[in-house]
């Protein structure tokens, strides 16, 4: 009898153990997680003040608050083409606190050996929308069409100078699907972020640079830049008066449609609950008429996807950039040898309001 009270106080005991064990685990609704958020929440856009990710982020973030219930205090942490904001967040703890608000670079990170960390070190919160790139030069410039761009980078080979946010970015990989089908050769110069780049083209401190439509029409609008082509198969509804690519490149075409996404992110191993939070406050911010109108306004897509949907779409898109850059022979690292497959084509197409990239 008593071998058998021993055996059930350690088997009560040993029951105890496990279920504080199993409570802190990512699926735990207590503790920490149960009255999410209790303070403000920081924002971490690793990119510099002005561009596309900054100003789509700054957009989206107020509406989230008010599902939220709390504050989302929002700073630029710039540096090695953003994944010093990405390391920043991964370093911070699983609490939710710290959020990535971050562009589609870090799917190409490992491809260009910039870091070991990327989108695998995070959880997409929302991928919240998209854009078309677009070549902007000063409304100064000598340039008025993208023929003279092409026609006069050929003549003085690395001496039009392009604004750049480095490798992995949206200008990189732009001017990397111009050079594999015109040979044209731009020097590029770097920045912290497309705000930077584009004030550089203003200042007339580099000839040319690439950012998403959302920025180029405010400063089209504006009178400040003119927008020699965007990287589309066909005109843009909200500026039809812009050229497609195609029309002076039509060898691109092999590479389109491709353009940035822009999201929200959270450290992988937060948990469960405080993820379900998170993502509910940003699909509600997402689909507010405001951001919304936002997004049509700027030219910009629609997304909407969060966890496993986003998930499959960052990882496609990964696919058609990393054989892209290794095709152009600019890689460092093989895909093969990062496990990312080739894929054969891409097809855009929209619903609704909605636009999704999906492979075939």
């Amino acid at each position: 009898m008593r071998h058998f009270r021993k055996t059930t106080t350690f088997l009560i005991a040993l029951s105890l153990i496990l279920a504080v064990g199993c409570s802190s685990q990512g699926g735990n609704t207590t503790g920490e997680s149960a009255d999410y958020p209790k303070k403000t929440i920081t924002g971490v856009i690793p990119w510099g003040a002005g561009g596309d990710t900054d100003s789509i982020s700054r957009a989206i973030a107020p509406l989230a608050e008010k599902h939220l219930g709390q504050s989302i205090v929002l700073s630029n942490k710039t540096g090695a083409n953003g994944a010093i904001g990405l390391q920043y967040v991964v370093d911070k703890n699983a609490d939710g606190y710290h959020l990535l608000f971050t562009a589609e670079n870090a799917a190409s990170y490992g491809v260009l050996g910039i870091s070991e960390v990327g989108f695998d070190d995070v959880y997409p919160i929302n991928i919240v929308a998209g854009a078309i790139p677009a070549i902007i030069v000063s409304s100064a410039s000598e340039y008025q069409s993208i023929d003279d761009l092409i026609k006069d980078a050929l003549d003085r080979p690395g001496k039009v100078k392009m604004g750049s946010t480095g490798q992995a970015t949206m200008d990189f990989i732009v001017s990397t699907m111009l050079t594999s089908v015109t040979n044209v050769q731009f020097n590029m110069v770097p920045f912290d972020g497309g705000g930077p780049a584009l004030t550089a083209v203003l200042g007339g401190h580099v000839d040319v640079t690439v950012t998403g439509l959302t920025a180029a029409i405010e400063n089209m609008r504006a009178g400040k830049v003119r927008i020699l082509a965007v990287l589309s198969e066909e005109r843009v509804e909200q500026v039809k008066e812009i050229p497609a690519i195609v029309e002076s490149v039509p060898e691109i075409k092999q590479y389109l449609p491709w353009g940035p996404f822009y999201g929200v992110w959270v450290k992988k191993d937060t948990p469960d609950p405080i993820k379900q939070v998170l993502t509910d406050a940003f699909s509600k911010a997402q689909q507010d008429a405001e951001f919304q109108n936002f997004l049509k306004q700027r030219g910009a897509v629609s997304i909407g996807l969060s966890g496993v949907e986003a998930v499959k779409f960052w990882k496609d898109w990964q696919s058609t950039t990393a054989w892209l850059l290794q095709d152009a022979g600019v890689a460092k690292v093989s895909p093969d040898q990062l496990g990312i497959q080739k894929k054969e084509y891409l097809i855009f197409r929209k619903k609704s309001c909605a636009a999704f990239f999906f492979w075939k």
